[in-house]
């Protein structure tokens, strides 16, 4: 009984202990975010507004910070609110998140928006239960806003926990299969008072000092408690299975372009890869060389022109897409599609895939265009 004791005492011991050397860097050393709040506030006791820390995590999602933060301006000048956001359009949601990738988030964020509007009258839920009950909330979301948003003492684990954990402790076992493991250590690191900090501060720690390659230890308010250092092993960790070679799949994309310069686009079905986006007419993506990729594939008969190919890199396979251009006369768009005018690319819900499509057959035209006179 008196060792398990000495052994809590000392677990007690090294968490404040671990938990006051991150927290005293962070408070010099924190990232400036727009969806956050600096430590002196949270320290006073404030803390950010749910909504603005829901929607940059999910934003945040397989995505960089640098990518994430003009998207993320954009959407709170147009929907400040969850209601707002509940209120929008899925159409116009979707054109804004438009290039940020990922698309079923932007659905369900929507989805999610409408919940909280209408079944929790705008105020999102304060535990991890009660978020993960949301659509499109998983466990890392769920965690991540009761711990910034309602200070709950939830384990935080992104890819750069995940890395300054598996150092901390040298856990061997290869990531994804170590993820129990790292956050049951996570778990045990987080301390009672400031928890969002604290997740806050592990996530800047990965992002810019114990960073994948040549982390800088020297600097790193942690290296006495870190496994990894102690062995001189730091780079090897963390552990990563191998990965297998992503496969290959092959199609044809089809600009038509009218006098006007418009442009044929159609919408994908709301369920599956990209659903609910614009694209041009493309022919299916076949797995291998046998994928339909010349004019016999295309949507209508017209003086179809190659201008290359596109490729791709989905999650799970890469994609290369022939293109080919024709100018077509006046005609009615084929049902579930329209002409788009050239003015308007820039704002349809083209993914990244589509839009290099369109500047493959036309440069430029994706880009938006500033106002005459300015």
């Amino acid at each position: 009984m008196t060792q398990a004791l000495a052994a809590d005492e000392e677990d007690d011991w090294q968490r404040e202990t671990l938990a006051d050397a991150l927290l005293a860097w962070y408070d010099r050393h924190h990232r400036h975010l727009p969806w956050r709040l600096p430590p002196q506030a949270t320290r006073q006791g404030h803390r950010p507004d749910p909504y603005r820390v829901w929607l940059s995590e999910i934003m945040l999602q397989q995505t960089t910070v640098g990518a994430v933060k003009p998207y993320y301006e954009r959407f709170l000048e147009r929907w400040p609110t969850v209601e707002a956001l509940a209120r929008a359009d899925l159409q116009e949601v979707m054109k804004a998140w438009a290039g940020l990738g990922y698309y079923s988030r932007a659905r369900n964020l929507k989805k999610c928006a409408e919940e909280v509007a209408h079944r929790h009258g705008g105020v999102f839920p304060d535990t991890e239960a009660g978020l993960k009950a949301l659509p499109g909330i998983g466990d890392y979301t769920a965690a991540a806003v009761a711990a910034i948003a309602f200070g709950r003492r939830a384990a935080v684990v992104d890819g750069n926990v995940e890395r300054v954990v598996t150092r901390l402790r040298a856990i061997e076992t290869p990531l994804p299969a170590a993820k129990p493991q790292v956050r049951k250590a996570v778990a045990a690191l987080v301390p009672a008072e400031r928890p969002g900090d604290f997740a806050q501060a592990m996530m800047d720690l990965g992002a810019t000092i114990c960073t994948p390659r040549r982390p800088s230890c020297i600097l790193c308010p942690l290296q006495a408690f870190c496994a990894a250092r102690g062995a001189a092993a730091q780079e090897r960790f963390p552990v990563k299975a191998s990965k297998a070679a992503k496969p290959s799949r092959r199609g044809a994309a089809f600009v038509a372009v009218r006098a006007d310069g418009a442009v044929l686009l159609r919408r994908r079905p709301e369920s599956g890869l990209l659903g609910g986006m614009s694209e041009v007419p493309t022919s299916g993506w076949s797995a291998g060389s046998d994928g339909e990729d010349g004019p016999s594939a295309a949507p209508f008969p017209a003086p179809w022109e190659p201008c290359g190919t596109v490729t791709h890199t989905f999650t799970h396979f890469t994609l290369a897409l022939s293109v080919y251009r024709a100018r077509v006369a006046d005609m009615p768009a084929p049902a579930g599609s329209w002409w788009c005018a050239p003015g308007l690319l820039a704002g349809e819900a083209l993914p990244t895939v589509m839009k290099k499509v369109v500047e493959a057959a036309i440069p430029g035209a994706t880009k938006a265009r500033r106002p005459t006179g300015t």
